[in-house]
């Protein structure tokens, strides 16, 4: 789960991570009401939205005039902002952060993020901050420092003066780096984040170490823990269909393509969207149904597939382990008879009752396509989707 800008910061702030004076706000008169409340003779006015960027797209200003502020922030708020990194509708802009202006010395990238390779968390740092990580990467991978951190030990001072040195951080900051990058360890393990990352870290006119942005990822798994963290979540910044997903339990990714896939298992949709495209395909989704599926949430996955109106044909792979093939025939004959469905739909089951589901679909008259294996079914697919 991915949070605001603003709602990051007041993480910082808990942590003793250094950060502008900022408020937030929802409306034109609330932005002017929070500039005159922040001790400043210029602001910066930033639409929040879950995704960077956003600068280079109109949505980061520097504002000079009182008055102009509630000017800036009207034409932010109600929008839709769109960046490099959000599809081509954007994402709407329902608050913005008024800060006062910093100004900046140098910028330094800082992130804390989980090391699934070698089981633990690591530090990456650059000297090249305000900028597209993945840029400094591409171009000049020396510039980035991984320092990695055993969990069984925690983070240590030597940790500090590594990102220090590959910084070329000035000696009067060391201190200010070492609650900066402690705050981001604590707050990662209390809150169960999966990443944390400062773009730009910025050393001010005055000797200060702050948080000029904010950015924090949650492991989802861990929500149920974090009522206050959960509480934080905006549906509006994310896919409409992945959002009613959840509520149904269902594992859903919209993908762009044009053949609908319907998997359970996820290791088993991966399988499925591989095949897909190794036969000249483009899967529209990742879609995992679960191991514990039923009728109902079957209809719901059909729905979900084909609520975007691009998909032109639809594969369901199944494998019937705890959930046996009938149901899922069942679930797929409701879903096809209820929405009157006009595409073609292959289905391949395997497993628990596979010959009871199929004999259900060659029965039905409902014109579905029945393949014996995923070799067969993906080629009839892309077939069908190309003809359509």
């Amino acid at each position: 789960m991915n949070i605001h800008e603003y709602q990051a910061k007041q993480l910082f702030r808990e942590f003793g991570i250094p950060v502008p004076q900022g408020i937030v706000a929802d409306s034109a008169q609330a932005a002017q009401q929070a500039a005159t409340q922040i001790d400043a003779s210029a602001w910066v006015i930033k639409a929040q939205i879950h995704a960077g960027a956003r600068g280079k797209a109109g949505g980061v200003k520097v504002v000079r005039e009182l008055d102009q502020v509630p000017v800036i922030a009207e034409a932010m708020l109600g929008k839709h902002l769109v960046t490099h990194q959000t599809d081509a509708h954007g994402l709407p802009v329902h608050q913005v952060l008024v800060e006062t202006v910093s100004v900046i010395v140098n910028e330094y990238y800082l992130s804390l993020l989980i090391d699934r390779e070698h089981e633990g968390l690591v530090f990456i740092a650059s000297a090249s901050g305000g900028m597209d990580i993945e840029a400094v990467a591409a171009v000049s991978p020396e510039k980035i420092c991984h320092v990695r951190v055993n969990p069984a030990a925690g983070y240590q001072a030597f940790h500090c003066r590594q990102i220090a040195a590959a910084l070329g951080l000035p000696k009067e900051q060391i201190a200010q780096l070492d609650g900066i990058l402690k705050g981001m360890y604590q707050l990662l393990l209390a809150k169960d984040a999966s990443q944390i990352e400062i773009n730009p870290l910025i050393l001010t006119d005055q000797g200060s170490l702050l948080a000029l942005d904010a950015k924090i990822n949650f492991d989802d798994n861990a929500l149920a823990l974090h009522p206050d963290i959960l509480a934080l979540r905006d549906v509006s910044q994310e896919d409409a269909k992945e959002v009613q997903a959840k509520l149904f339990d269902l594992n859903f990714i919209s993908l762009g393509g044009n053949i609908g896939c319907m998997v359970n298992g996820a290791g088993l949709a991966m399988a499925t969207m591989d095949m897909v495209k190794l036969k000249g395909g483009s899967p529209a989704n990742f879609l995992d149904v679960g191991g514990g599926t039923n009728k109902d949430k079957v209809k719901e996955a059909f729905k979900l597939i084909l609520a975007d109106g691009t998909v032109k044909a639809v594969l369901v792979n199944i494998f019937g382990g705890i959930v046996k093939c009938d149901v899922i025939a069942a679930g797929i004959l409701a879903a096809v008879d209820e929405m009157h469905l006009s595409i073609p739909v292959v289905v391949r089951l395997e497993g628990t009752h596979a010959e009871q589901g199929i004999a259900m679909l060659n029965q039905s008259g409902l014109g579905l396509v029945a393949a014996e294996d995923l070799n067969q079914a993906a080629e009839r697919v892309v077939a069908l989707a190309e003809a359509a």
